[in-house]
């Protein structure tokens, strides 16, 4: 991997390791780590510049798995960290937007589109099956990016939660379509809303999870997922893939996410 990209996930606290056609990126807490080689912060999911790094590092990881992979596991503790820690990072995303609005809302949302593009990725591209694997609590941009994985595999220990209105902002990464599609307008208003968590049986239950194990036989789950996976000719699983991708699209979503993350972030910044 070249240098910068390594540096990037170095301050993302995300590991990549491929084996065959598997590929896994562990996602660590570096939110306790305020600073890396290069003078890059931490790589906190839920600060606006700690997920310009994440996002950059997650860029860097796609651009680097060849055709060989087919499969990518998302797994690690970093599922949930506090909206809270840092929201005036969240407000002013490594000040990059000029000050006030309306305008900064505005120049917010090329950097949405790239947090957005960073997550989409892996359920955008009908060469790999994404699968996140979670244990415990996940929230927030932890969340969304599991959301962003095209299946789930849920310890029975895992709890979901969507925050972020609590915060003034909006779940802006990309997943308010996935959101809608699996739990209907209601339901998905409800936990997007009043951020209440959902259970691992609920998610089995709603859709969200495809796969609900006792948390010791989380790694078996998922290597037997992508072991079935993997049985199923290449040809077949793309042309799959990007057909049953095709069938839930519904317009634009990202961009319509992406303008309203951008005013509650210049709402917050300003208010």
């Amino acid at each position: 991997m070249p240098a910068p990209a390594a540096a990037w996930m170095a301050a993302a606290g995300l590991g990549l390791t491929v084996t065959g056609a598997r590929a896994t990126v562990t996602l660590r807490n570096s939110s306790r780590t305020t600073e890396h080689a290069g003078g890059r912060r931490g790589g906190h999911l839920e600060t606006g510049a700690g997920l310009t790094v994440v996002s950059e590092a997650l860029t860097a990881i796609a651009r680097s798995l060849t055709g060989e992979v087919r499969v990518i596991v998302l797994r690690g503790e970093a599922w949930s960290l506090p909206t809270e820690t840092a929201p005036e990072e969240t407000a002013r995303p490594e000040r990059h937007a000029p000050d006030g609005p309306p305008d900064e809302a505005v120049a917010l949302e090329p950097l949405v589109a790239r947090w957005q593009a960073a997550f989409g990725w892996l359920s955008d591209r009908a060469d790999l099956i994404s699968v996140a694997a979670v244990a415990g609590p996940a929230s927030g941009a932890g969340l969304q990016l599991a959301l962003s994985c095209d299946l789930r595999v849920l310890a029975e220990d895992a709890t979901l939660a969507l925050p972020e209105a609590a915060h003034g902002l909006v779940p802006g990464l990309g997943v308010t379509g996935t959101l809608v599609d699996l739990l209907g307008y209601p339901t998905a208003l409800d936990l997007c809303l009043t951020g209440r968590r959902l259970t691992a049986a609920e998610a089995l239950t709603a859709g969200i999870a495809q796969r609900v194990v006792p948390a010791a036989d989380l790694d078996r789950a998922v290597d037997d997922l992508v072991a079935a996976v993997l049985a199923t000719p290449r040809a077949a699983a793309v042309e799959t893939k990007a057909l049953l991708n095709g069938a839930r699209r519904h317009g634009d979503r990202r961009a319509a996410e992406r303008a309203a993350l951008a005013r509650c972030l210049a709402d917050r910044s300003t208010g």
